[in-house]
């Protein structure tokens, strides 16, 4: 039997569900979820991604949890699963991603609209061209400077835009000194709109410690959402190349 009581953890794949047609059976979204835009107002808050209100989640009675291993914590997606069916997704490649999307049209009984979709995604960023590769430093937070390793999704769409990721050899989110950024030398900085919301005003320390290199503002929306938010994300890199 198909959910009809559906709760998503994940704000990508919040946006994910609605696309698929599932708004009306979704009950529960987190704090984070802000695509589409209305939803929270019209939808049961359940915290926030590492912080969720079981509680708030069993009084919604959902006959689907929709998690993932890195934006949820173990012990909240276990204390679910106590009370209620928990799909985990984990998602690192964009081929994850493409995989996620097919399973939850099959879970939530809207596998003709996710395969549609993820077809058009393969085919979007099939059709990228091969771009020259240029060396790349991508930022994810300040004080501490933060980066992305290779085991990461950003990582993956950074190398289908043909930006090497200069930490790509590390893991998860390391820290990067100011001095470690320079020996990378790295072709161009690039700094996130998400989790910090990068500014202009944020970039005067890097700028001083690598003069020369461009800096450039980008949508972290479009190099880490992995629901339906990626049908934009091929035009968009495009553009970015064409800019950098």
């Amino acid at each position: 039997m198909t959910p009809r009581r559906i709760v998503s953890l994940v704000p990508s794949l919040t946006e994910l569900l609605v696309d698929l047609g599932l708004e009306e059976k979704l009950v529960g979204v987190t704090r984070f979820c802000v695509h589409p835009p209305h939803l929270k107002k019209e939808k049961t808050i359940v915290g926030g991604t590492k912080n969720v209100n079981v509680e708030n989640v069993r009084a919604l009675a959902p006959d689907l949890v929709v998690a993932n291993r890195e934006e949820n914590t173990r012990g909240d997606v276990e204390a679910i699963a106590a009370f209620a069916p928990v799909h985990v997704t984990d998602i690192a490649t964009l081929d994850d991603a493409l995989a996620a999307i097919r399973t939850l049209g099959a879970l939530t009984g809207t596998v003709e609209q996710a395969t549609v979709l993820a077809d058009e995604l393969a085919r979007r960023f099939a059709a990228l061209e091969a771009f020259s590769p240029l060396r790349a430093a991508y930022f994810i937070w300040q004080n501490p400077w933060m980066s992305v390793g290779g085991d990461t999704f950003i990582h993956d769409v950074m190398r289908r835009a043909g930006l090497v990721n200069v930490f790509g050899e590390r893991l998860r989110y390391p820290e990067v000194g100011l001095d470690t950024v320079a020996a990378a030398r790295p072709d161009v900085l690039l700094f996130s709109s998400e989790p910090f919301p990068f500014r202009e005003k944020h970039l005067a320390p890097m700028r001083a410690a690598l003069p020369g290199v461009p800096c450039a503002l980008v949508d972290g929306e479009l190099f880490s959402w992995y629901g339906s938010r990626l049908l934009h994300t091929p035009a968009y890199v495009q553009k970015l190349r064409a800019a950098l």
